[in-house]
């Protein structure tokens, strides 16, 4: 698939969240093949990196859910905080296609819909990390701050892994 035309990731990332006024750093970084690895390279606890995850609702719909380092998804619980029976992980291209964002590169930010966010509880109080929107590019925000300026919805959604 062709890249589509206009700005680059990062940059969506960075224009969505100055609209916000929410402050983000856009770091390169190498590429890494774990999360581990990853965190290893940017100085950081697994923990304070952000999976931004989007996922498909029954209806066509989509969402974000966000959870931290070595925390994976409890589907009773975000099913429970959404509202819904049924969630599902849609293929790559459909995330694509539904956020304008590759695999480990998606974030709410700048997402070309703005899709309604969860974010697991234990993110709170931290600086994270996440995907900027681009291959080889992290972004550090405060997770209070990133929360208020998405209205994202707080609640317990992960288990560890």
């Amino acid at each position: 698939m062709s890249p589509a035309p206009g700005p680059t990731g990062r940059a969506r990332v960075a224009a969505d969240a100055a609209d916000r006024g929410l402050a983000v750093d856009i770091v390169a970084r190498a590429a890494a093949s774990s999360l581990a690895e990853a965190a290893v390279l940017l100085g950081i606890e697994t923990a304070d990196i952000v999976k931004s995850l989007v996922l498909k609702r029954s209806d066509g719909a989509f969402l974000f859910a966000l959870v931290p380092g070595g925390r994976s998804i409890s589907w009773p619980k975000l099913r429970a905080a959404v509202g819904v029976n049924k969630l599902q992980m849609p293929a790559a291209d459909v995330a694509l296609a539904a956020t304008g964002y590759e695999r480990g590169t998606i974030t709410p930010l700048g997402s070309t819909t703005a899709w309604p966010v969860f974010v697991d509880e234990s993110v709170r109080g931290r600086r994270v990390s996440m995907g900027a929107g681009e291959h080889g590019f992290s972004l550090f925000v405060d997770a209070d701050a990133l929360i208020l300026a998405l209205n994202a919805t707080v609640a317990d959604i992960s288990v560890p892994e």
